[in-house]
């Protein structure tokens, strides 16, 4: 016996969808930007991109990588871009402990930690059940908000997360 659970805002979302083949393990660049690296990948990556036109109208030039797989993970890539802008944000809906953000932040301790010129950034869904509430929903998954202000956090731009919430 098999259980699934479904998210209903995945269906309101249009996106046009052309014919193409991506390499498994290749991560697409969609913005390219000097400030501040942002990964994603599922639903997330439209988020970051919304929150890097937010970000670019304040002078904040992002970097977004949609990583379209996660295993393999290309951290090649991923650690490439974090030398070119020295700061981080990791995007993704899963849980905060032992997910894809946490290996992307270990992988570019382990290799970039020297241009790093601000702490990482993870952004994550909140950890508890998730809702089937849209109202609720918006509370337990990152939302475009919250990734912009993660950005101005790594760029020193903004009030300290405390004060932000």
């Amino acid at each position: 016996m098999s259980c699934y659970m479904v998210r209903h805002s995945l269906f309101l979302l249009k996106y046009s969808t052309p014919v193409f083949v991506f390499q498994l393990g290749k991560p697409r660049l969609r913005e390219k930007g000097k400030d501040v690296t942002i990964t994603a990948f599922s639903k997330m990556v439209g988020y970051a991109l919304k929150a890097a036109e937010i970000l670019a109208k304040e002078g904040i030039s992002a970097e977004v990588i949609n990583l379209r797989s996660i295993r393999p993970l290309d951290r090649d890539t991923i650690n490439a871009s974090v030398r070119k802008t020295n700061r981080l944000v990791t995007v993704e809906e899963g849980f905060p402990q032992h997910g894809v953000g946490a290996e992307i932040c270990a992988s570019v301790v382990e290799e970039s930690f020297g241009y790093l010129d601000a702490p990482v950034e993870r952004i994550a869904g909140a950890d508890v059940p998730m809702p089937y509430a849209a109202n609720l929903e918006r509370l337990a998954v990152p939302q475009v908000e919250d990734i912009v202000r993660a950005a101005k956090r790594a760029c020193y731009r903004s009030v300290p997360m405390a004060a932000a919430a």
